[in-house]
């Protein structure tokens, strides 16, 4: 018999004869009690703001299934997820995590719709080839978000392109851009362009600031045309995040994080994220906050970090 079983059985036993219990068995039911209770809250209270774990962050809890790092997210109060390699999914796949996210009230976050073109010399370099082949993958990009009931998708212009003047390649991105604006646009679908740090982990990309991101946005027109403002890049490249934030808002539709540095869980490093959390919070943003990070420990303990991390982070307001 199962500790568990008898722990029950006795209590049982001394509830009807009404004999007191020794104090261990007394203290190994009251334990028992409390497990179930336990397990019975499936749901802790939703965090204020969207913020998407992604594939493998919560593997330790969760086991190497996809769907269950979704149930396991979902449990915990996250209400969005992330996946940049979505488009690469098999059709079978994107339609399972669909009907799981969807099951689970999980909101889809961007996936990269250029993946196979984003670290080339690319739209920068007015090529009819580089501007067909993005083309392409915006068509085959509404399929996906369709599939998986995603709205934003993530654009990397790619390199700076050598030889050829800023002016010119601003006019060759914003002209591609506007291509891709004309197929998402009706469909409601925004494609978020990411400015990459260029000092450590992107040298050498055309987009590299809220600034000039703002600048290609207003430029290309189109609701289909945003900013995704990934925080720990723009820490790195020109830092001022909140008053750039303020600066960028109308063009700004999706945030990514990551402390600096290491590039691993808020509280980690330099960033307030409780103020800029905050902030956001407060100017009424409703979107995707994307956890694009690693956890800064292994397993079990890396992720309950990480977890804590964000509970901590989001405890503005009371």
């Amino acid at each position: 018999m199962m500790r568990r079983e008898f722990v029950k059985m006795a209590a049982a036993s001394a509830a009807a004869s009404g004999v007191a219990w020794p104090r261990a068995a007394r203290g190994a039911a009251e334990t028992a009690r409390a497990a179930k209770s336990s397990a019975i809250r499936t749901n802790r209270a939703p965090f204020k703001l969207k913020y998407a774990p992604h594939f493998g962050m919560f593997r330790h809890h969760a086991g190497d299934d996809d769907v269950d790092q979704l149930k396991f997210a979902a449990d915990e109060g996250f209400t969005a997820w992330e996946d940049n390699g979505m488009a690469g999914r098999s059709v079978e796949e994107q339609e399972r995590f669909a009907k799981a996210m969807s099951d689970l009230g999980i909101a889809m976050g961007v996936f990269v719709v250029n993946m196979d073109t984003a670290w080339g010399a690319t739209l920068s370099s007015g090529a009819a080839d580089a501007r067909d082949k993005f083309v392409a993958a915006c068509r085959r990009a509404v399929d996906v978000a369709k599939r998986v009931n995603a709205k934003w998708m993530t654009v990397v212009p790619g390199t700076f392109t050598q030889r050829l003047s800023l002016d010119y390649q601003t006019a060759n991105v914003i002209d591609c851009l506007r291509r891709g604006a004309e197929i998402f646009e009706p469909h409601g679908l925004v494609m978020v362009l990411e400015p990459l740090n260029p000092w450590r982990d992107h040298p050498n990309m055309f987009l590299t600031t809220i600034g000039q991101g703002y600048q290609v946005c207003r430029a290309v027109n189109s609701p289909a045309c945003k900013i995704l403002d990934d925080l720990y890049h723009q820490q790195i490249t020109e830092g001022n995040l909140i008053p750039n934030i303020d600066r960028a808002w109308e063009e700004i539709a999706y945030f990514q994080v990551g402390d600096n540095p290491g590039r691993n869980e808020p509280t980690t490093g330099e960033i307030n994220y409780r103020n800029v959390f905050a902030h956001i919070h407060n100017k009424g943003f409703t979107g995707i906050v994307g956890m694009e990070h690693g956890n800064s420990r292994g397993g079990k303990e890396g992720e309950r970090a990480v977890i804590d991390a964000y509970r901590a982070c989001d405890s503005f307001g009371g």
